[in-house]
């Protein structure tokens, strides 16, 4: 297992405290998790906000804030395949 920062730790912390108080989990394949949590961490370093590390960015700050993890699709998305598309939240 890869050494953690403590920005990860931290997006780590908040996407577990969101799922649990939807009554999801996360995503218990840690390879996977790691990716994604490392990409909501890199892309609030670049861009200042948690995008999607599966979703492309418009440019359009606006546009984009429906991107900004948790993302306007996640709850339809857990709802209809039991997962969001970034395979971080999990039914």
């Amino acid at each position: 297992m890869t050494e953690t920062t403590l920005d990860e730790e931290d997006m780590l912390k908040w996407a577990e405290g969101y799922a649990r108080k939807q009554g999801w989990t996360l995503n218990t394949d840690n390879k996977q998790l790691g990716t994604v949590i490392r990409g909501l961490v890199r892309n609030k370093t670049r861009f200042g906000r948690p995008y999607c590390p599966c979703r492309l960015r418009s440019g359009d700050e606006e546009k984009d804030r429906d991107i900004e993890c948790p993302c306007i699709y996640h709850k339809d998305e857990v709802a209809t395949l039991g997962h969001c598309h970034c395979n971080l939240y999990f039914k």
